[in-house]
């Protein structure tokens, strides 16, 4: 629908998306105090329990999903309510700027600000500053790979006590993984569209996405460097049992590379950040999905997490698709498997 009103010249397809994902303020929950701030110039939502606590609180920091192009406080509202109610742990939900308005690092620099901003100013929340977890889903998940690397080695804040990444997009090397074959068609997020969200978070286009599909925007000795991590001898031989076989790349095309070589940077594409930073990330929660494009991205960064003696918890939805956590109680109805994902990352949270 989108494509045909922008085809029709009436509203661009990024528009009509942001207005059927937009979602709507809810009313008072009784059990959480809600309140929307600013974070160091950041739109936020802090979502607080109102029941009286022994100690102080755990903290999540929460960075909804939507290709960084979609999403809003209000669309993750039900989610954010959930997670805060279920854990008694104090959410703040991250309003960051979106693309294509607002390229990378825009993204990333407001969740890392709002981030820091929180931990700076804990005891105002009542939250315990050894307990602060960053959380988020599909681009959201990207963001708090990145936040996490970043605050892995500063030695002026806490550090974080875990990061929970649910179907997360962490490279944009390789749009030929098994998952991205086995699941090119599956909604909530095609092949193609997984693509054209990287390069409008980069580019604020999506120019020289058919190039990106095909894999001649990386260089052959930048490939051969990354395959150690972004390769699918490193996904476990269950998960290729659906009979795919990935296209080779095709020739590399230096001018498209020279437009995209920021995909090589690990703010942008955490898989791609080196052992000395990943072996010093906190205890994680990966949640993948087997009907996804981006599962072998998780799997991926378990792996690498795993390798580098980081402690992973990992939930795997055999009957869930991307975006299926964004769906719980969405218009009066929720998947059963989002459902136990979201029951998942709070018995996760539980557990810490």
């Amino acid at each position: 629908q989108g494509k045909i009103l922008e085809k029709t010249g009436l509203c661009s397809q990024i528009t009509f998306g942001r207005y059927v994902r937009q979602g709507r303020k809810l009313g008072v929950d009784p059990k959480l105090f809600i309140q929307d701030l600013q974070f160091n110039k950041v739109p936020v939502r802090v979502y607080q329990p109102k029941a009286i606590s022994d100690g102080r609180k755990r903290g999540i920091i929460f960075f909804h999903g939507g290709g960084w192009v979609f999403g809003s406080l209000d669309t993750y509202e039900k989610v954010c309510r959930y997670i805060s109610r279920e854990s008694e742990s104090v959410v703040v939900s991250v309003q960051y700027r979106l693309a294509p308005e607002h390229k990378y690092p825009a993204a990333y620099e407001d969740c890392l600000n709002a981030t820091i901003h929180f931990m700076k100013n804990i005891e105002h929340y009542g939250v315990d500053p050894a307990n602060v977890i960053v959380c988020g889903d599909s681009a959201g998940g990207n963001l708090a790979a990145a936040v996490s690397q970043t605050l892995a080695s500063r030695s002026d804040l806490p550090k974080l006590r875990a990061q929970i990444l649910i179907y997360p997009g962490l490279q944009a090397l390789d749009f030929n993984l098994p998952s991205y074959h086995q699941n090119r068609g599956v909604p909530l997020l095609f092949r193609e569209r997984a693509a054209f969200f990287a390069l409008q978070y980069l580019n604020g286009d999506a120019l020289h996405m058919q190039e990106v599909l095909e894999g001649s925007h990386i260089p052959p000795d930048m490939r051969l460097k990354y395959r150690k991590w972004v390769s699918p001898d490193n996904i476990p031989e269950k998960f290729k049992v659906r009979g795919v076989k990935p296209l080779r790349p095709t020739d590399f095309i230096a001018e498209v590379y020279e437009t995209v070589k920021r995909f090589c940077e690990p703010n942008l594409c955490p898989l791609l950040a080196e052992d000395a930073i990943v072996h010093q990330l906190p205890e994680s929660f990966i949640l993948t999905c087997e009907y996804d494009v981006l599962r072998d991205d998780g799997l991926l960064y378990k792996k690498r997490l795993e390798d580098n003696g980081v402690r992973v918890t990992w939930y795997h939805l055999e009957d869930g698709f991307h975006g299926i956590i964004s769906l719980y109680d969405y218009c009066g109805f929720s998947f059963p498997a989002g459902k136990r994902g979201l029951d998942s990352v709070v018995n996760f949270l539980k557990s810490l």
